[in-house]
C-alpha cells in the first residue's frame, strides 16, 4: 500500500472541520502574505495573496485527503472557470492532483466486508490490495475471477454518498469567504447541479447501467473498447468489471501523426454521436477516462458516472447552433443559443455580441472543410482571453444553463486533448452529416 494513504474522514463534523481548518488557513495566509507585501511597500493583490505555494499546497492537500464531493468540487469548478470564476481562484482550484489518496488497508477492508460479506475473498481468486489509481469518489484495485478473468474492482470511499451535501454546502462557504466571487454572481444553481451529478456518480449501480446501454449503442462499431459489467458482484458502491488493457492516453504524444489524428477523431467522432443519436453524454473530459489499446488499435472508454441525458430541445438547439456557425451566422447562432437556454438573465446588447463571438470563436474548428491543426493553434489562449475580457471588461457575469455548463466541459476537455497531443482533425467532417438532419432522423436513432 502507498505511503501517502489516509482514512477517509466519514462523519459531517470531521469533513466540516477539515474544510473550516483549510478555509482558516487559506484566510490566514493571505493575511500574512498581504503583511509582507506592505512590509515591502507594495501594494498586495488578492491573486498574489491568494496564490502562494504554500496556499496552493494546502488546497490540494486538505481535499485530497477529504476525497468525494469537496475534491470533486474542486475539480469541477477548476474547468468550469471560464463562465464564472475569476482566474486567480481557477488557477488555485486547477492545482488539484490527479490521484488521491488511497484508502488504509484496514477501512478498504471494512467496505469490502460490508458491500460483499466476512467471506468476501471467496468472490475472487486473487485481489491486490494495491490501487491500481485512487481518484476523488473511489479507488479502483485489479483482481481474478475465480474463472481466471481479469477484473477491476472500483470500490467507493466510505460516507462519501452521504457527505456530498454538506461537503457542497462547505465548498460554497469557502468560496464565499475567499471575497474572489463578486456579490452579484448567482452560483447557487450549479452547486445545485453539481450535487445532483455527483449523487449520480455516487451511484455505481447507475454507472453500471451507462456503461451497459454505451455497450449497446456501440455493439456494432469495434473502434471502441469497453469493459464489461459483473453484476453478481456489484453493488451501488463496488464496480466490478473486466480488466481492458490500454496506454494512458498522453503517452500518445510520441506516436505517429496519423495515430494521433485517429484517436481525437475517434473521440470527436463518439461526442457527436453522444449529443445527436444517444441523447446520452459522457461529461466529465478528464483524460484518465480513455486509453489506447495499440494492439486492437481500438479506444478504450473507462469511467461512465458522468454520464448526462440531453433531451431532443438541447439536441437539436446544438444542431442549430453549429450549422449557423460554419455558416457565420450570428442571428441564427442566437436564436439556437435562446432555445439551449442561454439570455435567460438581463443582459445587454453589448453583453450578447459578446457571448456570440466567444462561441463563434469556439466553433473556429468546425468552420473550415480540411483538418484543423491542434498543436499549433492559440484558439484555447484566445478563448481564455475572449471569456476573461467578457467577464472583466463586459461586467458580465453568467452561469449558463447546466446542460450547456456540462456539454462545454466536454467540449474543452476535448480541444485541450488535442492541443496536447498535436492532433490535427477534420471536425467540419465528422459534424457533416448531423449539420442539416431532421427531426425525423433524429427519432431514428431513438
Amino acid at each position: 500500500m502507498s505511503d501517502n494513504s489516509s482514512r477517509v474522514p466519514t462523519n459531517r463534523l470531521s469533513r466540516f472541520s477539515g474544510l473550516a481548518t483549510l478555509a482558516g488557513k487559506v484566510a490566514g495566509g493571505m493575511l500574512a502574505e498581504g503583511a509582507r507585501q506592505l512590509a515591502r511597500g507594495n501594494r498586495p493583490s488578492g491573486k498574489s495573496m491568494l496564490l502562494t505555494p504554500a496556499n496552493i499546497k494546502r488546497v490540494a492537500d486538505q481535499l485530497s485527503h477529504m476525497r468525494g464531493a469537496a475534491m470533486k468540487m474542486g475539480q469541477l469548478l477548476s474547468m468550469d472557470a471560464g463562465d464564472i470564476l475569476p482566474a486567480e481562484l481557477t488557477e488555485l482550484l486547477a492545482r488539484l492532483r490527479a490521484n488521491a489518496n488511497p484508502m488504509p488497508a484496514k477501512q478498504l477492508s471494512q467496505v469490502l466486508r460490508q458491500e460483499l460479506g466476512e467471506q468476501w475473498q471467496q468472490h475472487f481468486a486473487d485481489f491486490s490490495f494495491k490501487p491500481m489509481a485512487a481518484a476523488s469518489i473511489g479507488q479502483v484495485h485489479q483482481a481474478y475471477h475465480d474463472n481466471g478473468d481479469k477484473l477491476a474492482v472500483k470500490i467507493q470511499y466510505p460516507g462519501i454518498k452521504a457527505s456530498i451535501d454538506s461537503d457542497v454546502d462547505n465548498v460554497a462557504y469557502l468560496l464565499k469567504i475567499s471575497g474572489l466571487i463578486p456579490a452579484e454572481v448567482e452560483y447557487q444553481s450549479l452547486l445545485n447541479e453539481a450535487r445532483h451529478q455527483l449523487k449520480n456518480e455516487a451511484d455505481y449501480l447507475k454507472e453500471a447501467s451507462y456503461l451497459q446501454r454505451y455497450r449497446q449503442y456501440l455493439i456494432s462499431d469495434d473502434a471502441y473498447l469497453m469493459p464489461t459489467v459483473y453484476p453478481q458482484l456489484s453493488t451501488a458502491n463496488i464496480l466490478v468489471m473486466s480488466y481492458v488493457a490500454g496506454d494512458p492516453i498522453e503517452s500518445l504524444q510520441s506516436a505517429p501523426q496519423a495515430e494521433r489524428d485517429k484517436v481525437l477523431g475517434l473521440m470527436f467522432s463518439l461526442f457527436f454521436r453522444e449529443l445527436f443519436e444517444f441523447n446520452l453524454v459522457q461529461t466529465d473530459p478528464n483524460f484518465a477516462n480513455y486509453l489506447y489499446n495499440r494492439q486492437s488499435q481500438q479506444l478504450v472508454l473507462l469511467d461512465f458516472g458522468a454520464c448526462r441525458d440531453y433531451s431532443e430541445q438541447i439536441s437539436n438547439g446544438y444542431q442549430a447552433l453549429f450549422a449557423s456557425a460554419c455558416d457565420n451566422d450570428l442571428a441564427g447562432m442566437e436564436q439556437a443559443l435562446t432555445k439551449i437556454g442561454f439570455f435567460s438573465q438581463n443582459i445587454l446588447a453589448a453583453q450578447k455580441t459578446a457571448v456570440l463571438k466567444l462561441v463563434e470563436l469556439a466553433c473556429e474548428p468546425l468552420r473550415q472543410s480540411k483538418p484543423f491543426d491542434f498543436g499549433n493553434s492559440d484558439l484555447a489562449f484566445r478563448l481564455r482571453e475572449a471569456g476573461t475580457a467578457l467577464s472583466m471588461k463586459q461586467n458580465y457575469w453568467h452561469s449558463p444553463p447546466a446542460d450547456a455548463l456540462f456539454l462545454h466541459r466536454k467540449i474543452a476537455g476535448l480541444y485541450l486533448l488535442a492541443a496536447k497531443l498535436g492532433a490535427r482533425v477534420n471536425v467540419r467532417q465528422l459534424l457533416e452529416p448531423y449539420l442539416h438532419q431532421t427531426d425525423t432522423e433524429q427519432e431514428v436513432y431513438a
